[in-house]
């Protein structure tokens, strides 16, 4: 009896374990459109969304940024440094994402006022609105 409940719960826990796994994972390859909010800053600054996120054949993934305006000129991601495009008065960057699960900190340096200043934002994901890109 003692043996078959410890055998129950040990199936309970994997089960858990690979649910949570599987709930981080990035989707399979593809590109994606998933909604994200930007919090930090003022307030002012915007991206757009929904986002589009690419899911590569090794299992990275890239999310493009676009801001509201083309004042940004790099943004910082795990210490990386990542350059823009500028496209139709905004900048857009690609940056590394490793899941939409939990949100991700960047840094963004504008140059709109007076001096360049790096600012901390925090993107964070509606993974429930992941769809595949048309």
């Amino acid at each position: 009896m003692k043996k078959r409940i410890l055998v129950s719960v040990l199936a309970a826990v994997l089960l858990l374990v690979s649910i949570g796994c599987a709930k981080n994972a990035l989707p399979k390859e593809g590109t994606y459109l998933v909604d994200v909010t930007l919090e930090g800053g003022t307030g002012k600054a915007k991206i757009q969304s929904p986002a589009q996120l690419t899911v590569f054949q090794d299992g990275k993934a890239t999310l493009i940024v676009i801001w509201s305006s083309d004042k940004y000129d790099y943004m910082l991601v795990g210490g990386e440094r990542y350059e823009p495009a500028i496209r139709d008065g905004h900048a857009m960057f690609a940056i590394p994402v490793e899941t939409i699960y939990e949100p991700l900190k960047v840094i963004a340096d504008t140059v709109a006022m007076s001096a360049p200043h790096e600012i901390e934002y925090t993107i964070t994901f509606d993974a429930a609105s992941l769809k595949p890109a048309a």
